[in-house]
């Protein structure tokens, strides 16, 4: 997806070294070099590295019975990555992409909560992609069928379009300063310094 692409590339060019807090039961590829001690805690650095090929979503279509839109598959296939943070012409918005394989299998479960909150107020199947604002309960999803892109509230049916496609959705982003995902804000010595 060449807007991703080109949205993780302005991410690394602005940030080139991104932390996350160290887990050793939750390793990424995306992990570069060893745990480091900060404030009491061990942070490990990161950055965006690319998958290559689409994420396998077979049995999210089975259990759906339909094709899931090729911009997931693609979306959620080309990273692995924390959250990027953005900004959007409508304010901020925290880009989901998968740190590791068991990331990719909680999503699925999230995906299919999600889609049973959308049957039961007959909405559109929808996969999420993106947080607003934090401490918003609203997100940003792919509209299944259409491409488009919805501004969503849990258990609703869509607030209103924001655009076409996840594409043009991409381009719109600029990078924002990692540390404004609230899981992050303790961070933010270490990105700007």
């Amino acid at each position: 997806m060449v807007e991703l692409d080109r949205f993780v590339q302005r991410t690394i060019d602005d940030y080139p070294t991104m932390w996350s807090f160290y887990d050793p039961h939750w390793r990424s590829p995306c992990e570069m070099g060893d745990p480091e001690k900060h404030d009491e805690a061990l942070v490990v650095p990161w950055r965006p590295i690319a998958r290559h090929g689409a994420d396998d979503f077979q049995g999210l279509e089975r259990a759906f019975e339909c094709e899931i839109h090729p911009s997931v598959k693609e979306y959620f296939g080309a990273y692995w990555s924390g959250c990027l943070e953005a900004k959007a012409e409508e304010g901020h918005v925290s880009l989901i992409l998968l740190w590791n394989i068991d990331d990719r299998d909680r999503l699925l479960e999230n995906l299919i909560g999600h889609a049973i909150a959308q049957r039961r107020s007959k909405s559109p199947l929808s996969i999420f992609f993106a947080c607003t604002e934090p401490g918003s309960d609203l997100f940003l999803a792919i509209n299944n069928n259409s491409g488009e892109i919805q501004l969503e509230r849990p258990g609703y049916k869509p607030v209103r379009t924001v655009c076409g496609s996840l594409g043009e959705f991409l381009s719109g982003l600029s990078p924002a300063q990692p540390y404004m995902h609230p899981e992050r804000g303790s961070l933010r010595a270490m990105y700007e310094s």
